[in-house]
């Protein structure tokens, strides 16, 4: 026994295997005996309910046959195999993401064998640049989650949504695909497959709140909006590498959470406020509730070298806040004060918003900035 488990923890050695097969955390400690690869604690747990022999390597009786299977096989085998045909487009999860992103990883690929390659009919939805179907969505201005149809058109670069089933009147919204973001929000939205889609909508950020009931059919949703996206940055950046454009197909974002904020003459009383710091358009976004369609205000985050700086602070002259933990975020035009409920979430912006300073600006972060100032 003690031979066997030194064989494998060389194999954990090995490059391939010293990290999830499936979501990329370091020092994995179990296995699917069944499949041949090495996985984390978490993932072990969805290996397990898709009915695959999982063991640890540590604590488990391995029997010789098993071992040797493991050497004969291991992650890099594994991805050869299960991951040999991923689109660029797919979002393959990472460690810290939601369980409903990873668990419908690891089922395409080793319960429905979507990337191995072969030909499948139907095609798999998200690859067809067209998908329609019904999503709980919530109300604008109230908190009732009602069933809406949606369309999505690779085409047109359009995603539209229907007010009523009565589809004769016409689209409630067309969205361009062009300024869209989809990101999963479970806490937020307070159910395990809830997804956030913002949009611009003239001077405003759009939230609209949706989820569906169906795991595999809420992911199918965001890859289907990520296989468009990555069809319109082709076409708008035609000589982009995947490399670059990847990234921009859909981002999380950096920091969310509550904060107090004070007026320009930081003589105003505080009012709490939820932030988002959308770090891909550099955008500092603040909202009355967490689950605002629009916000109030945003707050463009440029470079040092343009005039932007952060930094802690204590506050003065002020009244009504709760909060003692500072941020400060000076812009050429203004200083915004900001106050945190504990040092713990005061560091974590400051980090946050240092990350997003110390980035070059991009040509079309110019362009950002230049439309956030004339909003002002």
């Amino acid at each position: 026994m003690e031979r066997n488990k030194r064989i494998l923890l060389e194999l954990l050695k090995q490059s391939d295997n010293s990290r999830c097969a499936d979501c990329g955390a370091t020092d994995p400690v179990w296995a699917s005996s069944k499949l041949g690869l090495f996985v984390c604690l978490n993932c072990s747990g969805i290996h397990r309910n898709l009915s695959s022999r999982v063991k640890s390597i540590q604590l488990d009786f391995w029997e010789d046959e098993l071992v040797e299977f493991m050497k004969s096989n291991g992650n890099a085998s594994a991805r050869a195999l299960y991951e040999k045909a991923v689109p660029p487009y797919y979002y393959r999860p990472e460690e810290n993401d939601c369980a409903v992103l990873k668990e419908q990883w690891i089922r395409a690929k080793y319960e429905r064998l979507e990337f191995t390659g072969e030909i499948k009919y139907p095609p798999l939805a998200y690859t067809s640049g067209f998908y329609e179907g019904m999503l709980w969505k919530k109300g604008k201005d109230n908190t009732h989650f009602l069933k809406r149809k949606f369309v999505l058109s690779e085409r047109e670069f359009t995603l539209s949504y229907y007010n009523k089933e009565n589809e004769s009147k016409g689209p409630k919204a067309v969205i361009s695909i062009r300024d869209l973001n989809a990101t999963f929000q479970p806490e937020k939205i307070g159910h395990p497959h809830g997804l956030q889609i913002a949009y611009q909508d003239g001077d405003h950020t759009r939230n609209l709140y949706v989820y569906h009931e169906s795991p595999e059919e809420i992911v199918t949703w965001y890859n289907a909006i990520r296989a468009a996206r990555y069809a319109y940055l082709k076409t708008a950046f035609p000589t982009g590498s995947d490399e670059e454009l990847i990234p921009k197909i859909t981002s999380n974002y950096l920091k969310e959470g509550y904060m107090e904020k004070t007026g320009p003459l930081q003589k105003e009383p505080f009012k709490k406020r939820w932030f988002i710091l959308d770090s891909q358009n550099r955008k500092l976004l603040y909202f009355k509730g967490q689950l605002d369609a629009e916000e109030l205000g945003v707050i463009f985050i440029g470079t040092e070298k343009n005039g932007y700086s952060v930094k802690d602070c204590v506050p003065k002259h002020t009244r009504g806040n709760k909060w003692k933990c500072g941020v400060t975020v000076d812009t050429p035009e203004r200083q915004f004060v900001f106050m945190c409920e504990q040092e713990r979430e005061q560091r974590e912006w400051l980090d946050a918003l240092r990350q997003v300073l110390s980035r070059p600006m991009a040509p079309q972060d110019y362009t950002v900035e230049a439309n956030i100032k004339c909003k002002r």
